[in-house]
Parts: C-alpha cells; sequence; structure tokens
C-alpha cells in the first residue's frame, strides 16, 4: 500500500519544513521540470509534511534532499540561492514577516538564537555586535551533529537575506571558521552598507546644523531685509528635509507593521488552534465523568470534534464484540443521504483479503493520510472505492482508536468544503484525540457491561421470586412500573427514580424465606402466622443489604425494607411515620397496595381499578402519602384514557 503513515523516525527531527519549502520554491520556478515528487519520496519526505509549519525533518532526509537535487539541477550553488530566496517577496513569507518583526538587521543578528530556533535545532547562535554595520556570529554545534557545507551556504545565503528584507546592501561575509571544515565552531563576520534612507538621515542632520548656523550668520551679518529673506529660505529647506524625512520614515515603520501584523495574525490564528486543540482532548476527557452509556459518549465527543476541529467532517467507526466488523457509530457533516449509507456499510475484519486504509489502520494501529484518493486507487478494494466514491472523498485522515493496546475502532476526518490541506500536525493531532476517545469507549463499555450484569442479575432474583408461585407472577414489575410513573408524575429525578425501581423490583424478596404454606395460605392467617409472613420486609432488608449497592442505589436495601411502614405510624417493621418513612418507600407502599386489590390472589378475587382506588384514597393521610396517592392517580388516568370520567360517575374524589 501506498498510505503514508505516521511511524517513529529512528533519526532526530532537526530542521523546520519551511526550510526545505522555500528550496521546493525556488526549483520550482528556476527549474520547472524537475520531478518535485520523485525528489520528495527519494529524500522520504511528503508534501502535507512540507506545507505543515510545525513539521521538522532529520538530517539525513535534509542531506538526501539536497544532493539528489544538486544531482538533478548541476548547481552547486543552490544551498545559498535557497538561503537568500527567501527575501525575496514570492518566497515562503512566514520567514519574511517573522525577520521584519525585529525592525532592523542589527537588531534581529542580536537575537539570532531566539530567531533560528524557529528554523533549525542543530547549532547554538552567539552575536556580538563589533559596530553599527558589522556584527560577529559564532556558531556551536549541538552534540551528535555533523554540519555538511550545504548547511553553511545556506546559513550564508540567510544571512544575506536578512539584510536584503531591511533594504541594506551587503558588503561582505568572512568566515574564518568552518564546521563543515572540521573547526570547533563556525564564525561568520557581517558587514552591511548604511541604506538610502539612513544616508538621507546623516546628510539631512549635518545638512540642519549647517543651514543653522548660515541662517543665524545672516541674520546678523546681513541687512535685516536680505538677513530674513535668507533665513526664511533656509528654514524652509530645512523644514522640506523633515518632512521627506519624517514621510521616509512613516513608509518604513508602516511596511514594518503591516508585515508585523501579518506575523501576528498568523501567530494569533496558531494560536487559536493550539487552544482548541488543547480544549478537545480536555473536554473528551471530561465526557467520561459526564456520560455512562456507550451511544451518549459517542455523540458528546462527535460534538466536541465538529465544534473544536477545523475539519468538514469527521466519524467514528467501531468494531463489533467478535472483531469480525467493523461499522459506523457516529459521525458529523454527512448529509441525510451520506448517513444513511454509512449506516448500512461495514467493513470485514475477519477476511484477510480485506483492504483498504480503515481496515489496515485498525489491524496494524497505524495512522494514515491520504492526500489524493487516486495515489491508492490500485491498492483498494472494488468495495472500498465504492464508499469513497459514495463519500466525495478525496484526502482524508485515519487513525485507529486504541485502549490498552486493543484496537477499537477508527476515527476519519476529511475537507469537503473548506479545502485545507490536511496536514501531518493534523494526524499527529488526531493520534492524541483517538487516544483519549478510545479511554471514553472504553470506561463507557465497561459500564455498560456492569450494567447489563446487575440487570441480569436484578432479572434472575426476582424471577426466582416468581417461581415460588405461579399466581403472584410479575408482581414486583407491575410494582415496579407503578412506582416509576408516580416517580414521573412527581417530578422525582432520573437517579432516584431509577433506585425506587429497583428497590420496587425487590421489595418482596424477603418473601423467599417464608415457608410456602403461608404464602399459598387460602384462609386466613393465625396472628402467628401473619406475624410470620410480615417478617419478608425485614429479611427483604437483611439479605439487599449484603448486595453491597453502591452510588445511586446505595439506598435500594432501606427502602425496600420500609415499603411496609404506614404514615401514621401503624406500619412495620419499626412502626415509622410521616416524614420518618423514606420517599420511595412511600412511593411503592401505594404502588404495592394498588397491584394487590386489583391482581388474583389464594386470598381474594381481584378488585375492580375504581374500588382500589377508592380504597387509596379513604386511606390517604393515615396509611398513605396524599401526595403520592394523588400523584399515583394522575398516573393511572394518563395510562389508562376516560378512567377519570368513570372515577367521577362513580363520586371518587381526592
Amino acid at each position: 500500500m501506498k498510505y503514508h503513515d505516521n511511524t517513529q523516525k529512528p533519526h532526530p527531527s532537526l530542521y523546520s519544513s519551511r526550510i526545505i519549502k522555500a528550496y521546493l520554491q525556488l526549483v520550482r520556478k528556476k527549474y520547472p521540470r524537475v520531478n518535485i515528487a520523485a525528489l520528495m519520496t527519494h529524500a522520504g519526505m511528503t508534501s502535507h509534511e512540507v506545507d505543515d509549519q510545525g513539521h521538522w525533518f532529520s538530517q539525513q532526509q535534509v542531506d538526501r534532499f539536497y544532493e539528489e537535487l544538486v544531482r538533478i539541477t548541476g548547481n552547486r550553488k543552490l544551498a545559498r540561492e535557497a538561503g537568500r530566496y527567501a527575501a525575496l517577496p514570492e518566497a515562503i513569507g512566514a520567514i519574511r514577516y517573522y525577520v521584519y518583526s525585529f525592525a532592523n538587521p542589527a537588531r534581529f543578528y542580536e537575537m539570532i538564537e531566539q530567531a533560528f530556533a524557529n528554523f533549525s535545532r542543530t547549532v547554538h547562535y552567539q552575536a556580538r555586535q563589533i559596530n553599527a554595520g558589522k556584527v560577529e556570529i559564532t556558531v556551536t554545534p549541538r552534540p551528535g551533529i555533523r554540519e555538511k557545507k550545504h548547511h553553511c551556504e545556506n546559513r550564508k545565503g540567510f544571512f544575506e537575506a536578512v539584510l536584503n528584507i531591511f533594504n541594506n546592501r551587503i558588503v561582505n561575509i568572512e568566515h574564518p571558521e568552518c564546521l563543515a571544515r572540521g573547526d570547533r565552531v563556525g564564525r561568520y563576520i557581517i558587514s552591511w552598507n548604511r541604506s538610502a534612507d539612513d544616508y538621507f538621515r546623516l546628510i539631512r542632520n549635518y545638512a540642519f546644523a549647517v543651514l543653522s548656523i548660515a541662517g543665524i550668520l545672516s541674520l546678523a551679518l546681513l541687512p535685516a531685509t536680505a538677513g530674513l529673506s535668507i533665513f526664511s529660505c533656509l528654514l524652509v529647506i530645512m523644514l522640506a528635509g523633515s518632512f521627506i524625512t519624517h514621510r521616509l520614515d512613516q513608509k518604513n515603520l508602516t511596511a514594518a507593521m503591516h508585515n508585523l501584523q501579518e506575523s501576528s495574525e498568523q501567530l494569533v490564528g496558531q494560536i487559536e488552534t493550539n487552544y482548541n486543540n488543547t480544549l478537545v482532548t480536555r473536554e473528551i476527557g471530561q465526557v467520561v465523568n459526564r456520560y455512562t452509556s456507550l451511544e451518549h459518549v459517542l455523540s458528546a465527543i462527535v460534538e466536541i470534534l465538529e465544534s473544536r476541529l477545523d475539519y468538514d467532517r469527521g466519524m467514528i467507526m467501531l468494531c463489533n464484540e467478535e472483531k469480525t466488523r467493523l461499522k459506523f457509530a457516529d459521525g458529523f457533516g454527512y448529509t441525510d443521504r451520506q448517513s444513511v449509507f454509512l449506516h448500512n456499510v461495514e467493513f470485514k475484519l475477519d477476511n484477510s483479503e480485506s483492504r483498504g486504509v480503515f481496515v489496515a489502520s485498525f489491524r496494524e494501529q497505524k495512522p494514515y493520510l491520504v492526500n489524493d484518493l487516486n495515489d491508492i486507487e490500485g491498492s483498494l478494494s472494488e468495495r472500498s472505492l465504492e464508499f469513497a466514491r459514495q463519500m466525495g472523498a478525496l484526502c482524508f485522515i485515519c487513525c485507529p482508536i486504541i485502549c490498552d493496546n486493543e484496537s477499537l475502532g477508527v476515527l476519519a476526518v476529511d475537507n469537503m468544503h473548506s479545502k485545507r490541506m490536511l496536514l501531518n500536525s493534523d494526524m499527529s493531532l488526531l493520534m492524541g484525540v483517538s487516544h483519549m476517545i478510545g479511554i471514553s469507549i472504553r470506561h463507557a463499555q465497561h459500564i455498560e457491561a456492569r450494567e447489563n450484569r446487575f440487570q441480569s442479575v436484578l432479572q434472575v432474583m426476582v424471577s426466582s421470586i416468581d417461581a415460588r408461585d405461579p399466581v403472584t407472577k410479575g408482581h414486583s414489575e407491575w410494582v415496579a412500573e407503578y412506582a416509576t410513573g408516580i416517580c414521573r408524575e412527581m417530578g422525582v429525578n432520573k437517579n432516584y427514580r431509577e433506585m425506587v425501581r429497583v428497590a420496587a423490583l425487590l421489595h418482596d424478596y424477603g418473601k423467599i424465606g417464608i415457608p410456602d404454606a403461608l404464602l399459598k395460605k387460602k384462609d386466613k392467617l393465625t396472628p402467628e402466622e401473619y406475624e410470620c409472613v410480615k417478617s419478608h420486609v425485614r429479611k427483604t432488608y437483611e439479605i439487599l443489604k449484603q448486595m453491597n449497592f453502591e452510588g445511586d442505589l446505595r439506598d435500594v436495601p432501606l427502602i425496600a425494607g420500609a415499603h411496609h411502614e404506614r404514615i401514621d405510624g401503624s406500619g412495620y417493621p419499626e412502626g415509622l411515620k410521616g416524614d420518618e418513612i423514606p420517599l420511595g418507600s412511600r412511593i411503592i407502599s401505594v404502588a404495592d397496595y394498588f397491584e394487590a386489590l386489583t391482581a388474583s390472589r389464594y386470598y381474594n378475587h381481584p378488585m375492580p381499578p375504581e374500588q382500589a382506588i377508592r380504597d387509596l384514597v379513604k386511606h390517604a393521610g393515615t396509611f398513605f402519602d396524599r401526595r403520592v396517592v394523588e400523584s399515583f392517580v394522575r398516573y393511572y388516568e394518563r395510562s389508562n384514557p376516560g378512567y377519570e370520567n368513570r372515577m367521577l360517575r362513580k363520586g371518587i374524589t381526592l
């Protein structure tokens, strides 16, 4: 495959891509027949790496690039020409704007260590100003660096370019010591003439002094009229010279400010991009604590990617549990038609013959950047090509989503409308983002798996109660449904509502310890037998307490164990009254009472709902919480349209 991956290079990154870009611009202008693509391939470089101002190349890559370029062009002075080319208007703008921000060449050379740190990491610079038009620059190599002649020549060209940027003429660059010749340091003595503006200011200063003296003498030695005339003429000449100098200074200052503004705007844009990139990783990290379901996690992540990153479209594809298929999970920027297509497409992971960027990225756990789909068309299956055509993709980035060294899926982005070129820095950013996505997805999967296990255990426990007696089968589910409906009517929050639902499902679990002879007895229970049956609530509490409910469910044992308490204190097992009884217990109490009256039992026939409601209303404020009863009646009416009219006809009011 011809995809570009981001595997780490064995050599350190030392030279900014902006240096190579200057070379390429010069080559395109001066040698248009050079095959740039072949040159880049030979050097181990790619176009998106060169266009990425944040990318750096190794010395081996730069050496191979330059040696091949000299071989092709036959120009052994190309390094120095490329250095000087940086000063031309059509050359790389970032260098020109950056240099211009130092206001003058002396100031630039003074700050040369800081300036060159943006372009090379190979040497240390130290500048010493000899006089107003002359500096000495000492270059000390960093450990492990061995420079070649073209590095030195390119540096000389850049020194010359700096002076050209400020409209100063180079006089001489002396180079008594050279790293390429094996000297311990490289030393450059640079001198330059003053610019035409500098000479004009110098002439103006001398002329101002001479004309001032001449004006004073003319007033003192000549007749008043003649002296005043001469003095006035001299004054006009001095004012004209000052005006011209002021205009020149203003022109130079405006040009400098313009370049500085453009440089600042680029910096602000980069700062904003970096800020958004930082927010992406932070906000995705917060998703872990904010959401528990995988669906909500993916939706939140996609929303963050769309709002924070500079891509037109993006998608997350996840593998199934068996890791045999890769399917679309969520995305942004796609049309309705494309979304339908995405939801119906899948990539086979269990087929060794499967080809495609997504499958390769998933299997190899490597990112890929494709700048031109036509370049890899021969490497793709017909299915992958059809997918690319349907999506209208030409260039895109695909990164694996990994957690604990296990591939979970892939993240892919592209630009359809903005046409912004995708760069190596984009791929590096997305690798960091995909890592955070992997952590979030795995966390959500663990929570969902734990929740599924809990629900399975819960269902087994409920089923074990039902298995005791087919007559009461389904009682707990109905009580849970009624209790959940009451919670909604009362505006109880989601977490508490879930706790009440679980407690309602398990509220009679203690009956597992009550003999069948008592649970299934059709005759009236004796006082002793009734006390035995009543003990099921305490048994429920003791059993559930051993299950170690956590978080929002921690009060399930307490709520389930108090569902037979009464508002007036006549209930059991503790005889709690009023607000001493947990709200969840008061809710389950009403739901349990209604379900027991309206269902078939050994000891009674099912009661009509209207009569059961009448009983609830009758005992509201004594046995049951009046607010809970009112909420239940509203819930039951919503669930059974027209029921309210039947209640009114039977004279039932709260």
